[in-house]
């Protein structure tokens, strides 16, 4: 229809024009108490819109560099239980080859069977101590990503603690020669040695995890931050849209009463007929 076709007086004409501002209002009262926001488009607010969007674009981005520092975090962990575990074999080796150094011949082979046993478990812990395919005791660095764009990161240098690395060798001849105690004493000094090593690499391990839990900390107050940011440039107070909800109804329900009073006019045409 077009909208020449009906022609309205004057005085429903405006009542009309006020009774649809009203409504508009009222969609747009309605919107912002259903989405908690004041600003739901650019043409709300321009400025605020897009500054608020950068704000969350970078809280996403933050975001994700965050789960890959939780995930830093559980491969130095997962190599730390490695090298407690080792630590915890090494004593028990120890221990075995300190036996050895006073035993019988027959016992020394037992010994010696035992401590090559727990030779061959600390290598596979070590090839088991890997997370998410990064295995820091077996020679594999990792690489944590702290900002958007990768230019702040930390690199974790991991380490062979095989056995060979460690310089923990076999019992030598079995150690079943009681009066050559060279091989027990040896594999001793090997020991200490190997246990030094994973000590050393320990306090490297708990100091780059310091760094990415502190990382990580930080990052989480940087995502809080640009959230309330945001929020703060958006967020409608729901107060006050709840009162300008209640005024504009009663404004309606005012503007359809007038229309349908302005109306009346053209309805005393009727009573001439």
């Amino acid at each position: 229809m077009a909208i020449s076709d009906i022609s309205l007086t004057s005085g429903m004409r405006s009542n009309l024009v006020s009774l649809q501002g009203t409504v508009e209002l009222l969609n747009r009262t309605q919107e912002r108490l259903a989405t908690g926001k004041r600003v739901n488009s650019p043409l709300d607010n321009a400025t605020n819109y897009f500054v608020a969007k950068s704000h969350m674009d970078r809280a996403t981005d933050l975001s994700v560099r965050k789960d890959g520092m939780g995930e830093a975090i559980q491969t130095v962990k997962a190599a730390n239980a490695g090298i407690t575990a080792i630590t915890d074999l090494i004593a028990s080796a120890k221990g075995i080859a300190q036996s050895a150094l006073s035993a019988a011949a027959a016992e020394r082979s037992v010994l010696a069977a035992q401590y090559d046993q727990i030779r061959g478990q600390i290598g596979q812990i070590a090839e088991d101590a890997g997370y998410k395919g990064t295995n820091l005791l077996g020679g594999n660095n990792l690489t944590v990503q702290f900002n958007e764009d990768g230019s702040n990161l930390l690199t974790i240098s991991g380490f062979d603690a095989s056995t060979a690395s460690l310089g923990i060798d076999a019992a030598v001849g079995n150690w079943s020669d009681v009066s050559n105690i060279s091989g027990t004493n040896g594999a001793i000094a090997d020991l200490d040695g190997a246990l030094n090593t994973l000590r050393a690499q320990a306090k490297n391990l708990s100091s780059n995890l310091n760094i990415i839990t502190t990382r990580s900390t930080f990052t989480q107050s940087m995502i809080n931050v640009l959230t309330e940011g945001a929020t703060n440039l958006t967020a409608a107070d729901t107060n006050e849209e709840g009162a300008n909800m209640l005024m504009l109804q009663v404004r309606q329900s005012l503007g359809t009463t007038a229309l349908s009073l302005s109306a009346q006019a053209a309805q005393s045409v009727l009573r001439l007929f």
